[in-house]
């Protein structure tokens, strides 16, 4: 029985942990000019990443998604994978990650215990692919997604950050992409957070406009599962694939909301755009501190806000998101 519960009756049986801040693309809606370490204190170690993984499992918690910044980064990223996985009553374990090293290190994360994957995709077309991240590398990108689809994960996901007059037009290219693949694309409507105001202002589309062209095609929306992220899904009886929904400027986002974050170094976040952060990580340094690390989670719950901010321009702590995680 989960004891992760807030005071609006939401459930959390799902972790997003950021693993690091770094990031090796230069995304134009997160990182336009690349990531710059600021000389803080280091990410959460291996040791630390496990006493943090056992007290939410403790409490009920058995989904555990390791982010980033970029995550692949981390040199101990297939050791990390294994501690998590090792966990009783973790269940599942997943990555979010730009993909370009998936073709050389998936395998291993996979042995490790990985079941689940999400991988970043802007665009299908090479060019704005680049334009978008920075960087040249969609086909290895691609090359990974089908070598985790060949190692039967058990879900894998591909993620776009919907942008106007960037990659808008290309629903009817993602449809055919599914035509004949089990995968799901999820769009994301781009969120505005403390560093990208003017970005925003010029690259923000209404995820609703998507919405009202799978309905027009004949996609239908699929019952939500219980631990699933914030996604509406939509399927069609001619695609293998699925479609995904992520409008966090629509109406209820947040009653949905499942899951909590912990950054990278430590600070449990109750919301992506919340003004405070909470720090776990002088909890983490012993075995003995296990039931004090129990109670200062359960007590924060307490000051879980029914909603974000973003309607009304407030984007908290987060100044991008490869800060936190997305």
């Amino acid at each position: 029985m989960s004891q992760l519960t807030d005071g609006f009756g939401r459930s959390f049986p799902y972790l997003r942990l950021s693993l690091t801040e770094a990031c090796n693309f230069r995304c134009s809606y997160c990182l336009p000019d690349g990531y710059h370490a600021d000389g803080r204190p280091r990410f959460l170690a291996v040791e630390e990443i496990a006493r943090l993984v056992r007290a939410f499992a403790t409490l009920g918690m058995h989904k555990v998604r390791l982010t980033g910044g970029e995550p692949s980064l981390r040199r101990d990223l297939t050791r990390i994978i294994a501690t998590v996985a090792r966990v009783p009553g973790i269940r599942k374990v997943a990555i979010t990650t730009n993909g370009t090293r998936l073709p050389r290190y998936l395998p291993d994360w996979h042995r490790a215990g990985l079941t689940a994957l999400n991988v970043s995709v802007d665009s299908l077309q090479r060019e704005r692919f680049h334009a978008i991240t920075g960087h040249d590398r969609l086909p290895e990108v691609l090359e990974g997604i089908a070598m985790a689809q060949a190692l039967g994960l058990q879900s894998v996901k591909l993620n776009a950050v919907l942008l106007r007059d960037r990659n808008d037009d290309e629903l009817p290219a993602w449809m055919e992409f599914l035509r004949e693949r089990a995968l799901s694309v999820r769009f994301i409507e781009l969120m505005r957070t403390g560093d990208n105001g003017d970005y925003f202002q010029r690259h923000h589309l209404r995820a609703d406009v998507l919405v009202e062209q799978l309905q027009a095609a004949g996609w239908s929306l699929r019952p939500r599962v219980a631990d699933a992220g914030p996604a509406r899904e939509y399927v069609h009886p001619a695609y293998r694939g699925s479609i995904g929904i992520i409008a966090p400027y629509s109406r209820d986002f947040c009653a949905g909301c499942n899951r909590l974050r912990v950054t990278a170094r430590g600070d449990l976040r109750l919301c992506l755009f919340g003004d405070f952060g909470v720090a776990l990580r002088p909890l983490l340094q012993s075995d003995a501190d296990h039931d004090a690390l129990l109670a200062r989670i359960t007590t924060q719950l307490g000051l879980k806000a029914a909603g974000h901010g973003l309607h009304q321009g407030r984007t908290g702590l987060t100044p991008h998101l490869a800060s936190i995680g997305g």
